[in-house]
């Protein structure tokens, strides 16, 4: 092996080594925000059976949540082991351009993509992230390196197996998942035609895709109902509002940074400067040797793919009369963009310049990353928790609701005291009840505060700005007495917290 190689792969093993820290570093707390809170309460509450029958009525697959429980099981219910599992499938990521890139496309390529993997600064932000994204990234990432190694002819039924079960897994974890894997397949289904028709014979690759195809699809029937009935919610009135071109720019400096509505984790200007800077080097590289002998189909294959999954959503939201284009989704597509990145950098660029975008990039993410380590360890972040543990009593009750100003708050609570009986105000009629089960038996979903006519005892009215729902419930029932009013405002998502203690008498 020449000296160079060997100094290429030390490199890239260090990168990975370098890396895997650099996205453990902000990783190490128990913070959540509502969407980690439902990943965490559905985990922790139900066995695998539940999770299915409840995730059927959430707006995603199940597959991360079982993997969640199975994390569970062997660590208790911690939420920052959840954190660190998120990081897991972010190293994977990175370690495939190692064993897997590397020995495909190269050295350069694997380098780029293993360090694309580990400090692009949008796969930092949410690589600690308890939901899907990490894992759905990493499913497709597996899934597309396999595809095309069979489209390459390396056609062993090692590759389909596990090209298959990717595949699968890819579509049970997020719909973009499902979108890709669609995708994928049907341009592999196309290729195997031409190969058949060209060669005027039914080609045994052909045959092989058909029967993985079949297999896939009896495998993924089951949640055929549940998508059904998860795309007619949808239908109803999602909550994604699409606003053009507001939105395509932010999803263009998601992509780069992870800045996605009010968190900011990179100014503005620069996250806008670093992504501009990186889509004129790769259109700079593009056409300046597009009439050069250098293969970049594998390259062009994946933004190919990119855009398509793009495309789709678009004409799903067009059809479903709903906007499901969401900067965050994006994140399951991510590595087929990186690899993008990777191949074109690393086959057509100079040495100089990919250094300089290195290091650019590793400033970006190191900006970030300190932003992370402010708002994640941040000491107002457990002063809610605590203050709860230090005043909550045996046959308390909660109560709070998705009023303007309430939201997200009750949930956090609820995900981390499952065993207090509480309630769930759905003033604005979210018709969520059963999705909501997740947060355990002892949630209940109720749509008026009538119940409370003949209850005594202590009360918690949670709130996130303000005491509106104390307040207004105070006016409607003269025997509730205020024991204690407290607020918190944290650095983790931004969260406030409102707290009054009551008790209610006969």
């Amino acid at each position: 092996m020449k000296k160079l190689e060997i100094k290429k792969q030390y490199l890239h093993i260090a990168i990975i080594v370098l890396g895997i820290i650099f996205i453990l570093i902000p990783a190490f707390h128990n913070s959540l925000w509502f969407d980690e809170s439902y990943s965490v309460a559905i985990s922790n509450n139900h066995n695998l059976a539940e999770i299915w029958t409840i995730g059927s009525h959430d707006v995603h697959p199940i597959v991360y949540y079982w993997m969640l429980k199975i994390v569970s099981l062997f660590f208790g219910n911690k939420i920052i082991m959840y954190h660190i599992f998120s990081t897991i499938a972010v190293s994977i990521l990175g370690i495939l351009g190692y064993t897997h890139i590397r020995k495909d496309f190269g050295d350069n390529v694997g380098i780029l993509f293993s360090f694309f993997s580990f400090f692009l600064p949008i796969n930092l932000v949410y690589a600690s992230e308890i939901r899907m994204y990490s894992w759905a990234m990493l499913f497709v990432a597996i899934m597309a390196i396999y595809a095309y190694r069979i489209f390459k002819g390396q056609n062993s039924i090692k590759n389909w197996v596990i090209f298959s079960v990717f595949s699968l897994a890819s579509a049970y974890t997020h719909y973009y998942g499902l979108a890709v894997a669609g995708v994928i397949n049907v341009l592999l289904f196309i290729h195997f035609v031409k190969q058949s028709i060209k060669e005027n014979t039914f080609k045994k690759d052909l045959r092989t895709f058909i029967i993985q195809g079949i297999i896939q699809v009896i495998l993924y029937l089951p949640w055929i109902f549940a998508l059904l009935l998860q795309v007619s919610q949808v239908s109803k009135g999602f909550w994604i509002t699409f606003a053009f071109p507001d939105t395509l720019f932010e999803i263009f400096s998601f992509q780069f940074t992870g800045n996605l509505g009010g968190e900011k984790y990179v100014n503005e200007w620069l996250s806008m400067i670093y992504g501009i800077l990186c889509c004129v080097y790769i259109i700079y590289l593009l056409i300046k040797n597009r009439t050069k002998k250098e293969d970049i189909s594998p390259a062009k294959y994946a933004i190919l793919v990119y855009g398509l999954v793009v495309l789709g959503v678009c004409l799903a939201s067009i059809i479903m009369k709903s906007a499901i284009i969401y900067a965050r989704y994006f994140l399951v597509i991510t590595a087929l963009f990186m690899f993008f990145l990777s191949f074109v950098i690393g086959k057509l660029g100079s040495k100089k310049v990919n250094i300089f975008i290195a290091i650019i990039t590793i400033f970006i993410a190191s900006i970030a990353n300190m932003e992370l380590v402010k708002i994640n360890y941040d000491k107002s972040n457990p002063e809610p928790i605590n203050y709860i543990k230090e005043n909550i009593k045996e046959g308390d009750i909660l109560i709070y609701s998705n009023e303007a100003g309430s939201f997200g708050s009750g949930f956090v609570v609820s995900a981390n005291f499952p065993e207090y009986t509480q309630y769930f105000f759905d003033k604005e009629n979210w018709n969520v009840e059963e999705a909501y089960k997740a947060y355990g038996p002892k949630m209940k979903t109720v749509y008026n505060l009538e119940f409370l006519q003949d209850y005594h005892g202590r009360i918690w009215f949670i709130g996130s700005t303000d005491y509106k729902l104390y307040e207004e419930t105070s006016q409607m029932f003269d025997t509730i007495k205020l024991i204690d009013k407290q607020s918190f405002s944290t650095k983790y998502r931004n969260y406030q917290y409102t707290f009054a203690i009551t008790e209610k008498q006969q």
